[in-house]
């Protein structure tokens, strides 16, 4: 957990003396006590009569420590802020069995403070989740046509859900709502055809009731087969657009108390089941609804929504305000495909929770049971009318015992186990007037609360009993904490001097030096005293009139930044702000990551920003140092140190190093823990260090070392040359061999191809053209006549 944030009164305290050794108390500006104590939680008044002299500059707002070293003695106002128990009952360990008592959950349940501007007080408070707590659920089911399939299953739901509830408490109630969307366009079927059977054309499913917004069917009861006989009864309806109108229903079944049957002392669960998207507000304006919704019941005496068709559908924000109001824990119980959009739902409405859906709503029991587990496993406080001057400061002991700043929320919680909180409240200013308020803090879904009675200490005792025409004001003025009032007419510190009156031979103490000019040329001196003069820009005080609160530094044009307020040349800042212009932020939870260093512990938090001092560390919180040392190398030092000494923490240099380390010395590391992190180092003599490393919650780390380091036999040289070379030979060989088998291989498959195209030749006969034959044969054309007969051809 983040270590616990400095004071912020101290923290300002200790940046003062960072800015020329100012002294926010005695800066001059207080002229009464009232303005005192409005300066600082530490600044005090001193109202006693003889304190300083007329020629002093001493001021009588200061802090406690200076006034008494000026003589002031025991006569000071310096107010405190404080918080009283006014009601506290015990806290209940049984919740069903305690019969005509009021179950108790919370304790205390009223306390009253009274605040001084800028000082904190701090009270406890108590949660328990109490065994065999009343539960109340509320079955909201969505019967748009998708989920007929799931109204078939949950028709005994009553039955066997009463059987498990009842395994976690003996007063279980349940109660049925349903709900389709806004019966009109774009979000129904309005067309005439449709009034009566919105599923007229449609194959798959032809026959449906029409379509409504909410009706509320059976009130909370503890009759199972009431539930089951209503649910035999419904019937799904059609709607047009995907969207469904569940949001209406939600906060219908929210406010409607009376007629859901909400128990005072039973835990309210509404589960709220749906396989789509639902409409929020705005939608409705598509079908001509502007109105918004006013988050009132609606129900008429057929417990019909009636207002679903004139008024706009309810926002995010309307929904998280009626549902914590009237302590209901809605479960959203979606599809799987639409449970991020619900997940993202139950960051925005607080006490809600969300599970995945069967298509057919098979695992509606298991879902109920494990949300039910879920709510009762955790407890968070939520704030209620909590006044725009007050700052509230949470801190957190869970079951483990560990303080947890900054949180007010525990989980894990088991049933009857116990979480505590401390809760700081500090007043910023106060109020123009006298005034109380009152604001509660309540466990989100409890019906218990704190009530928070708050009255501001902004008036000083001294300042109750005036002393009107008092001897110590010459007559003329009125007494009050150690200072006089003039009457009109009448000047000075003791109201010794009339206006007008000619007092030019006490002008010089009208000069803030001598040379300078009278009252600092800003006011009139008049019976040794400046009256200042008016300005347009703001007030001019002081002494000499030396001092304005309008002549101080700006932030882009506003002055002190808007954060301080401006007293003789100088910010004044408000409490949570320093700097010559009140620029800067004391808070460093901006600086601060979530494991609690203030920028990873590689640089200083100034004005909410990280300002990173170790060498290559940058990011907003100085996270990235690729050149920073990592753990392993910080906790060697320390490992390093014990073995040195044998193991022996208690020498100084090693408990030094050791600080933050709890050792653990094995034999032999085991690395079973998932967080817990390697580290090996080489020694000198060439052995290896091992140890892990696990941050603890406390800030610590746990470090398990080994007893000795490991180390091996040193090698034998000529053993390692000669198995080099033998593996070098053997690794050639291996290659010759390989070489020579693929050689091998080719060639066959060479010679293969050579025979089988050897075996598929053909050879044609011919004769050589170099080649003649022995015998020449000639033929000659010719052509005689015998017996009258041509003949053309040869003659043999």
């Amino acid at each position: 957990p983040p270590p616990a944030p400095t004071p912020l009164p101290e923290l300002i305290g200790a940046s003062l003396s960072c800015f020329k050794g100012l002294n926010i108390c005695a800066s001059g500006s207080a002229t009464s006590c009232e303005e005192c104590l409005l300066i600082h939680p530490k600044c005090a008044w001193c109202s006693k009569e003889d304190f300083g002299s007329p020629r002093s500059v001493i001021s009588r707002c200061d802090l406690r420590a200076n006034l008494v070293r000026n003589g002031c003695g025991g006569q000071m106002e310096s107010q405190a802020s404080s918080s009283r128990v006014l009601r506290s009952l015990p806290l209940s360990s049984k919740g069903s069995g305690s019969a005509g008592w009021d179950v108790i959950q919370m304790t205390p349940q009223e306390i009253a403070v009274n605040l001084r501007p800028g000082d904190k007080t701090t009270f406890q408070l108590q949660v328990r989740q109490v065994e065999d707590y009343p539960v109340d659920l509320y079955y909201l089911m969505d019967l748009s046509l998708s989920m007929k399939d799931d109204l078939d299953n949950i028709r005994n739901l009553g039955t066997k859900l009463a059987e498990e509830m009842r395994k976690l408490t003996s007063n279980f109630r349940l109660g049925f709502g349903s709900f389709v969307d806004k019966d009109i366009s774009p979000f129904s079927y309005t067309a005439p055809r449709y009034q009566t059977n919105p599923c007229i054309g449609y194959k798959l499913f032809p026959n449906c009731v029409p379509s409504f917004g909410f009706r509320h069917l059976l009130p909370l009861t503890d009759r199972v087969d009431s539930f089951n006989e209503e649910v035999r009864k419904q019937r799904v309806s059609r709607n047009r657009d995907a969207p469904e109108g569940g949001f209406d229903a939600v906060l219908q079944a929210a406010v409607c108390k009376e007629k859901i049957g909400w128990r005072k002392d039973a835990l309210h669960l509404l589960v709220f089941t749906t396989d789509d998207v639902p409409h929020i507000a705005l939608d409705g304006k598509l079908g001509g609804l502007v109105q918004p919704h006013d988050g009132q019941c609606h129900l008429n005496e057929a417990n019909e929504y009636t207002a679903s068709n004139q008024m706009d559908y309810p926002s995010l924000a309307l929904l998280g305000e009626k549902l914590a109001e009237n302590n209901i824990n809605l479960i959203f119980a979606v599809t799987k495909n639409h449970y991020m959009l619900y997940k993202n739902f139950t960051a925005l409405i607080p006490g809600t929770t969300v599970e995945i859906l069967d298509g057919d709503s098979k695992n509606i029991i298991q879902l109920i049971i494990n949300a039910y587990n879920s709510i009762r496993s955790k407890v968070e406080l939520s704030v209620w009318d909590q006044p725009e001057d007050l700052n509230l400061f949470f801190t957190a002991t869970c079951q483990d015992g560990i303080s947890y700043p900054g949180q007010r929320k525990c989980e894990g919680l088991k049933i009857g186990d116990t979480a505590s909180f401390e809760v700081s409240v500090e007043a910023r200013s106060c109020p123009r007037r006298h005034t109380e308020h009152v604001f509660a803090l309540r466990p989100v879904g409890f019906r218990d609360s704190l009530a928070v009675g708050v009255t501001y200490n902004c008036t000083c005792d001294c300042s109750v009993r005036p002393k009107p025409n008092s001897t110590s004001c010459s007559g003329t003025g009125t007494y009050v904490c150690g200072l006089c009032e003039c009457n009109p007419g009448y000047l000075g510190t003791r109201c010794e001097c009339q206006d007008g009156e000619n007092q030019s031979m006490y002008q010089n103490l009208c000069r803030e030096a001598e040379g300078k000019p009278l009252c600092s040329g800003r006011g009139e001196c008049s019976c040794n005293q400046c009256s200042c003069f008016e300005s347009e820009f703001g007030k001019i005080y002081g002494t000499f009139c030396e001092c304005d609160n309008f002549s101080c530094a700006r932030n882009k044009g506003v002055l002190c930044s808007g954060h301080g307020e401006c007293h003789c040349g100088e910010c004044k800042c408000h409490a949570g702000y320093i700097g010559d212009n009140c620029n800067c932020s004391t808070d460093i939870s901006t600086c601060q990551g979530k494991d609690g260093q203030i920028c990873s512990d590689r640089g200083h938090c100034l004005c909410g920003q990280c300002q990173c001092t170790e060498p290559g560390a940058f990011g907003e919180m100085c996270e990235k140092c690729p050149t920073c040392p990592d753990a392993c190398s910080t906790k060697r030092d320390c490992v390093e140190c014990l073995l040195l000494h044998s193991g022996k923490p208690d020498n100084q240099t090693c408990h030094s190093l050791c600080r933050d380390e709890v050792i653990t010395w094995v034999d032999t590391i085991v690395k079973d823990d998932q967080e817990a992190v390697l580290c090996f180092y080489k020694t000198p003599k060439d052995c290896v260090m091992m140890f892990t490393y696990a941050e603890l919650p406390s800030g610590k780390s746990n470090l398990t070392v080994l007893r000795e380091p490991e180390c091996g036999n040193t090698p034998n040289a000529m053993t390692i040359l000669l198995a080099v070379v033998g593996s070098i030979l053997l690794v050639g060989l291996a290659l010759l061999a390989i070489w020579k088998l693929l050689v091998t291989i080719h060639d066959r498959r060479e010679f293969a191809k050579f025979q089988s195209e050897r075996s598929r030749a053909r050879y044609e006969m011919a004769s050589n053209p170099l080649y003649r034959k022995p015998i020449s044969t000639h033929t000659v054309d010719f052509t005689f006549n015998k017996f009258n007969k041509s003949y053309n051809g040869t003659v043999d």
